[in-house]
C-alpha cells in the first residue's frame, strides 16, 4: 500500500507539471515579465525610453541602466524591430541626460553581466532633458566588444598574422633606409607639406570637384550632341584628309604672306610712327570738340541761315548776330512797269515819256539802288554788303 500511494504521488506529480507547461504555453507566458525582487528602485515618477540596437548580445529584461556607472534604472522589455532590437528601459525622471543621449551595451566586469550605459554625445549634448517616450535611434546606439571577439582577434594576430614577420620587416626597412635617412626625411617633409598645402586648399579642391561635377552633369546632358558630333566625325577627319594638300599649300602661302608682311612693317616702321604722330595732335584736338564738331553738322550746311541757331523772329536773329557779317550779295530784278512812289525817286508814266526824250537806264538803275538802300538803312548788314539792280528793258515794251 505505501508503495503503490507512493506511485500514485509520483504520477500526480507528474500530470501537474505537464498540465502546468501546457497552460503556461497556451497563455504566451513569459518569466522575464514576472516582478523579480531586488533591482534598481526607480522612483516615484519614473520616465520610459527605448534604444534601437543592431545587436544586444545577451542583455535580458531586468539588466541594469547606468549613467556613469550608476544605476538609474532598468530594462523592462526587448524586442525584435526588423532586424534590429528594441530595447524599451524605465529610469528615474531624475536623471541628467539631454535629448540627445547615446546608449552603448557594456559589462561589469571581464564576465561580468550587461547593462545599458546612457550618456551624453562628445559635444556635451542639446540643453534640453529627455522626456518619457523618448527614441534613441540606431545611429547613436553600439556596444562593447565581446571576450571571445577580443581573444579570437588576438589569436589571428598571433597565430595567422603578421607578428612572425614583425622582425623581418624591421630589418628590411633598416636595409632599405641605412644611408638614406636624410632622403627618407626630406620624402616625410615633402609629404607633411603637401598634405598641408592640400588642407590649406581643401575648401578650393572641394569646389573644383563641385564644379567637375557640374561638368559632368552638363556632359551628360548633352550626350546625345556628343553622340552626334562624334558620328559626324569620321566624315570630317576623310574631309580635311582629302583637302590635306590644299590645307598645307595655303599654310605654305600664309606663312609666306606673313614673312612680306612682316618684311614691309620693319621697313615702313618708322614712316608709321611719324605718320601717328602727326596724327596725334589731330586726333587731341578731334577728341576734345568732344560733342561740338557733332552738333556742328546741325548748322554747318546752312550756315548762316539756320533757324535753330538764328532763331525764326528776325528782331530776334538782328539781335544774336550784331556785328557778325559774311560775304553776302544780293541781286534783285526790278520790274519797273509798276514802280510805287519812292522819296527821292522821280516818278513817271512811261506811257508818257515822249518818243523824242532818251530813256537813261543807267540814271533810273542808280536812283532805284538808292531807294532800296533807304529801305534797308534801318537793318544792320554786313560791311562788305553789295547791292546790284538788273533792269530788264523789254519790260518798257
Amino acid at each position: 500500500m505505501i508503495r503503490l500511494s507512493r506511485t500514485r504521488r509520483a504520477v500526480q506529480a507528474a500530470t501537474l507539471a505537464l498540465v502546468a507547461s501546457v497552460a503556461l504555453s497556451g497563455c504566451d507566458f513569459d518569466v522575464y515579465h514576472l516582478p523579480l525582487p531586488g533591482g534598481t528602485d526607480t522612483g516615484d515618477d519614473p520616465i520610459t525610453i527605448t534604444a534601437e540596437f543592431a545587436d544586444v548580445l545577451d542583455l535580458v529584461p531586468q539588466s541594469s541602466v547606468k549613467v556613469n556607472d550608476v544605476s538609474v534604472g532598468k530594462v523592462t522589455d526587448i524586442e525584435l524591430d526588423g532586424f534590429n532590437a528594441l530595447v524599451t528601459m524605465e529610469i528615474k525622471g531624475d536623471s541628467e541626460l539631454p535629448s540627445d543621449a547615446i546608449a552603448s551595451i557594456r559589462q561589469t566586469s571581464l564576465l561580468g553581466e550587461k547593462f545599458v550605459s546612457l550618456s551624453a554625445p562628445a559635444g556635451g549634448g542639446s540643453g534640453e532633458q529627455i522626456e518619457s517616450g523618448a527614441d534613441i535611434p540606431l545611429e547613436r546606439t553600439g556596444r562593447n566588444p565581446e571576450v571571445e571577439e577580443v581573444f579570437g582577434a588576438l589569436s589571428l594576430l598571433l597565430n595567422g598574422g603578421g607578428v612572425a614577420q614583425l622582425k623581418t620587416i624591421s630589418q628590411e626597412l633598416n636595409l632599405a633606409l641605412d644611408g638614406r635617412e636624410d632622403s627618407a626625411r626630406s620624402v616625410l617633409t615633402q609629404i607633411r607639406d603637401l598634405m598641408g598645402t592640400l588642407d590649406d586648399n581643401k575648401a578650393d579642391i572641394v569646389s573644383a570637384i563641385d564644379s567637375l561635377n557640374g561638368l559632368a552633369v552638363s556632359v551628360r546632358q548633352q550626350q546625345g550632341s556628343i553622340d552626334a558630333a562624334l558620328e559626324e566625325l569620321p566624315s570630317a577627319l576623310d574631309s580635311l584628309d582629302r583637302q590635306r594638300d590644299d590645307l598645307v599649300k595655303m599654310l605654305s602661302a600664309l606663312q609666306n604672306l606673313s614673312d612680306v608682311g612682316v618684311r614691309v612693317i620693319k621697313r615702313s616702321k618708322d614712316v608709321t610712327i611719324q605718320s601717328f604722330r602727326q596724327l596725334q595732335p589731330v586726333l587731341t584736338n578731334l577728341a576734345d570738340a568732344g560733342d561740338d564738331l557733332v552738333n556742328s553738322f546741325n548748322v554747318i550746311l546752312t550756315y548762316p541761315f539756320v533757324d535753330e541757331v538764328v532763331g525764326r523772329d528776325p528782331q530776334v536773329a538782328r539781335n544774336l548776330h550784331v556785328g557778325d557779317y559774311t560775304n553776302l550779295s544780293v541781286q534783285l530784278d526790278v520790274d519797273l512797269t509798276d514802280l510805287p512812289e519812292v522819296p527821292g525817286l522821280p516818278c513817271f508814266e512811261l506811257d508818257a515819256i515822249p518818243d523824242d526824250v532818251p530813256l537813261d537806264l543807267a540814271q533810273l538803275c542808280q536812283d532805284a539802288q538808292d531807294a532800296i538802300a533807304k529801305w534797308l538803312a534801318p537793318l544792320t548788314l554786313p560791311k562788305d554788303f553789295r547791292l546790284s539792280v538788273d533792269i530788264d528793258p523789254q519790260s518798257f515794251f
